[in-house]
């Protein structure tokens, strides 16, 4: 089975591809594309979770990144155990055919207690103490402490918000390029947010207000793919919403 990649840079259109993105041009240019119909409501949880069950949002029930829970009259945002997508995913019918088929989830959303053999998404620890310390979940857990130790600690302060900068996408992808070298999964998703929150702040009216995250995401972007074609590994770019 032909080893794969699956870069999902979030929020990136076809109006976005052009001067300030060469990188992610020229490969569109050298390859097929699809427009794909996208989810409803086009957030980051219903988006995903389409993409990996193949089914409607009616039926795997991820309606959007949060919703009400009447019992406990509390709004619940970005939930993160896998256990709330339902169906089958992707990496679960493909192991279906090929038994030694390995996924990794690199940051795509309801990756904790997942069926994907290798995980990380972002996780606050919450110590004995009550403090809340920024940091990492992963799957098996004892890849956390090593990763941590080569790429240091996630920048999780520019991960969303106004904080938000290159820095923690740069981290994601240098986190796909640490999992590609040692552990050659069969399929590797991969979530770049650096676009999503300036986008939803500035909009898309004016481009020059979001040249430099189109370069700086080109640039990211431009290094996985040359990292995963020097190990063969076939890539696909998409986008959420």
């Amino acid at each position: 089975m032909q080893r794969t990649a699956i870069i999902n840079v979030v929020g990136l259109t076809g109006r976005l591809i052009g001067e300030h993105t060469p990188a992610i041009r020229s490969f569109i240019e050298r390859h097929r594309s699809a427009v794909v119909e996208p989810a409803f409501p086009a957030v980051t949880c219903t988006a995903q979770a389409t993409y990996l069950t193949g089914e409607r949002p009616d039926f795997h029930g991820i309606v959007g990144n949060g919703w009400y829970d009447r019992n406990l009259a509390e709004h619940q945002f970005w939930k993160q155990s896998n256990h709330l997508v339902k169906g089958r995913k992707l990496w679960e019918a493909l192991r279906e055919v090929d038994p030694s088929f390995t996924c990794a989830k690199l940051f795509w959303w309801y990756n904790m207690y997942s069926s994907a053999d290798y995980s990380i998404t972002p996780r606050p620890m919450y110590p004995a103490d009550g403090r809340k310390v920024f940091d990492i979940y992963t799957h098996p857990m004892p890849m956390r402490e090593k990763i941590k130790a080569d790429l240091g600690e996630f920048p999780f302060r520019s991960f969303w918000g106004p904080g938000a900068d290159i820095l923690s996408t740069r981290w994601i992808a240098d986190s796909a390029k640490w999992i590609e070298r040692r552990l050659s999964p069969s399929l590797s998703l991969v979530y770049l947010p650096h676009l999503d929150y300036n986008l939803q702040r500035l909009g898309t009216s004016d481009l020059s207000l979001i040249a430099k995250d189109l370069k700086e995401i080109d640039d990211v972007v431009a290094d996985l793919i040359d990292c995963y074609e020097r190990h063969q590994v076939k890539v696909v770019q998409l986008s959420e919403y």
